[in-house]
């Protein structure tokens, strides 16, 4: 009788291990590397935190992401890009949570879904967990690759639409499109977690947009108005994540005396007064001066790059009040004067800004370079691209070295 009840004991407590881990979705809640269920990425007020501590990143760009886990034959690449980039330190990924239109589409059209994409999707924000990698999702295209807004006008126009890809930004019809894409990416629930998107602290934040622009208004009213009204919708839906425009970083005319630091133009976008609206929780900047300002000398981009990089930093301290990240850096291999010396050493001036401003307890969370492909990928490249495995011991060595010193910062 005496063992009989203690087997009974044994089925019982083993039947309750087994149900807790479906209700954690097949997975334990933390993995060796994982990222606990609990543990979501906030702000306070200039700085990055993670359970009350200050939190810095280190990471990369793999645009790449779901399309190739969404294919059996290739997503072994995507586990192999995280698993990489853990040796090397790097604790977040930005990708895109888009493909509208086109060739294998997340989004064929509006509202309607492949759901293989989707699972491709589910399988990167998994396998980032295992890893110990946030993310970054951004959710719409301004370029015309995997559609982006192009699409989403040129769906509108279906529907009878008379409009120009600028009126992306104020037609209430792809305005409409979008929300509803936000909602389908926000609340899906993982396949293979179970949890969905908007419970899932893997997601380090939400990007509205990658690098908008709206050259026809150079006011900046009309990115302004869409950028309010989206960050309202995100964050009614998803109050866990934080929340990013996806800027370049342009000046305009909320203070027009930084417009001095801009590369000679402007594209409809304000650093300043997008990133002041309440919704948005930190501001972002790219960088790339061999595209905009080819003219100058080796000594005159590094001087831009020098004053871009302070004077975001500075007005993220004492205007925003808010963090900020580096999310687009690199030096391209077709660019003049190109060698793998001079992409370290451009790496590493990056990397040096970005550890100075955070060891003195500035706004800089961190630097996401451009960017990560995997072995195989050889005619996805754009000259930018770093296939890890193959780095010299130098490139990744100054990868590692930033890991390090940050990763020292939080303890």
């Amino acid at each position: 009788m005496i063992k009989k009840r203690l087997l009974n004991t044994i089925i019982f407590f083993a039947i309750l291990v087994i149900f807790s881990r479906f209700e954690n979705g097949g997975v334990d809640a933390r993995t060796d590397k994982g990222i606990p269920r609990s543990d979501f990425v906030k702000t306070s007020p200039t700085r990055f935190v993670l359970n009350g501590k200050p939190f810095y990143f280190n990471g990369f760009n793999s645009y790449w992401l779901m399309y190739m886990a969404s294919d059996p034959s290739t997503k072994e690449k995507v586990s192999s890009t995280f698993r990489q980039a853990s040796v090397h330190g790097m604790n977040v990924a930005r990708t895109w949570a888009f493909s509208d239109g086109g060739s294998r589409p997340l989004q064929s059209s509006p509202g309607v879904y492949n759901e293989n994409m989707f699972k491709g999707l589910d399988f990167v924000v998994a396998e980032a967990k295992k890893n110990g990698v946030y993310l970054i999702l951004s959710l719409v295209n301004n370029w015309d690759d995997y559609g982006g807004r192009k699409q989403y006008v040129q769906w509108a126009r279906d529907k009878g639409q008379y409009m120009n890809d600028d009126d992306f930004f104020s037609s209430p019809v792809t305005k409409e499109f979008l929300k509803n894409h936000i909602k389908a990416v926000l609340t899906r629930v993982n396949t293979i977690t179970r949890v969905a998107y908007k419970d899932d602290p893997t997601i380090f934040a939400w990007e509205l947009m990658n690098e908008p622009r709206c050259q026809s208004d150079l006011s900046g009213r009309l990115l302004q108005n869409w950028i309010a009204e989206m960050a309202t919708y995100v964050k009614s839906i998803d109050r866990n994540h934080l929340l990013e425009v996806g800027l370049e970083g342009f000046y305009g005319e909320s203070m027009p005396q930084q417009k001095q630091y801009n590369p000679g133009y402007e594209v409809g976008t304000d650093f300043i007064s997008n990133n002041q609206i309440p919704q948005i929780d930190f501001s972002t900047i790219h960088l790339y001066p061999d595209q905009w300002v080819p003219g100058a000398s080796k000594q005159g981009q590094a001087d831009f790059v020098n004053k871009w990089v302070e004077s975001h930093i500075q007005d993220s301290k004492t205007v925003l009040k808010k963090p900020i990240l580096v999310t687009e850096f690199g030096k391209s291999s077709r660019s003049s004067g190109y060698s793998v010396g001079a992409r370290d050493a451009y790496l590493g001036n990056m990397y040096d800004a970005v550890y100075k401003c955070a060891r003195a307890g500035g706004p800089c969370g961190g630097a996401v370079f451009w960017q990560v492909m995997a072995q195989g990928m050889e005619g996805w490249g754009d000259g930018y691209e770093v296939v890890l495995e193959q780095s010299p011991s130098t490139h990744v060595a100054v990868i590692t070295q930033q890991s390090k010193r940050l990763s020292a910062l939080t303890h």
